[in-house]
């Protein structure tokens, strides 16, 4: 879902998505409206202690988060010709795993470029991330892609500001009433953080619909494959498990995560992503920046 960028694409890849998850036919329902901000208290104290205090739910983990994230430096540089980022992906192929390292620079008028460097691909599907693999990237050959104008953003500017209507153009609300639709929304907060920069308000956002996805679970404190700290978010809907790792100071993804249960159990997609930005050339990365400026 990474690189999809029209609602028609989205549309059709939550299908397949649907379908690679091992859905049953089931019976029809009333589709649910559309996802909305839980109501209640917020907890007591600062927000970040708020969002890893014992025996709250965890869409007042999230909503905690989201009302108390800080800027990050990038957030200043959005005024820079080419929106930067870099990620390194796992996903799942006919019987292996293809791991990537992709760093993009995209002008608004959708020019920029794609520099890749592949590892080899690990036979089979049952495979699990290690931070040590993350080395046999280094010494890979760079393939660059240009664009001319076609690199878009996940989701065309400005984004909308309620969360529900967010949460609409993210995962197709006609599929709203299959088990599957949980993963679909969390998956399209996972593409928009990696298919365009979000500045502080947008990722409130993005959190808000998190919080509002069903099912969602709080899984604790974690790292991820970079050995960054964060809060660990999970669905589970059929066949299909998906954690999100989040930054509660910025309320940046720094990772996902899905594996698959059924009908091909192992992992189906993981994503890190290492940096975000702005820079004035094509081909430069901005140089790496504290995470926080609280």
């Amino acid at each position: 879902m990474l690189r999809l960028t029209t609602p028609t694409g989205r549309v059709a890849a939550a299908l397949g998505s649907v379908l690679l998850a091992g859905c049953q036919t089931v019976p029809a329902i009333p589709a649910p409206a559309p996802p909305t901000v839980p109501s209640g208290q917020q907890p007591a104290g600062t927000p970040d202690t708020a969002a890893t205090a014992p025996d709250i739910t965890p869409q007042h983990r999230l909503t905690a988060i989201a009302a108390g994230i800080g800027p990050v430096s990038a957030d200043s540089t959005t005024g820079l010709s080419y929106e930067y980022l870099h990620v390194q992906r796992w996903s799942r192929t006919s019987g292996a795993i293809r791991r990537e390292d992709l760093r993009r620079w995209r002008h608004e008028d959708g020019s920029g470029r794609e520099v890749s460097r592949r590892a080899p691909d690990v036979r089979g599907v049952d495979h699990q991330p290690t931070p040590e693999e993350r080395n046999l990237f280094i010494g890979a050959s760079p393939t660059t892609t240009r664009y001319q104008d076609d690199l878009h953003p996940y989701l065309p500017s400005p984004l909308p500001t309620d969360p529900a209507a967010l949460a609409g153009l993210l995962a197709p609300p006609e599929l709203a009433a299959e088990p599957a639709y949980p993963r679909l929304l969390v998956w399209g907060v996972i593409g928009l953080a990696t298919g365009q920069y979000l500045n502080q308000n947008e990722r409130a956002t993005a959190l808000h619909v998190l919080a509002a996805v069903p099912g969602i679970e709080y899984r604790g404190q974690t790292s991820d494959l970079a050995g960054r700290a964060g809060l660990a978010f999970r669905v589970i809907a059929e066949a299909s498990t998906t954690t999100a790792i989040i930054d509660p100071a910025t309320g940046e993804l720094l990772a996902a995560q899905e594996r698959l249960a059924a009908p091909r159990p192992g992992l189906f997609a993981s994503v890190l992503i290492l940096q975000r930005g702005h820079t004035d050339a094509d081909g430069i990365a901005p140089k790496p920046a504290p995470t926080s400026l609280r």
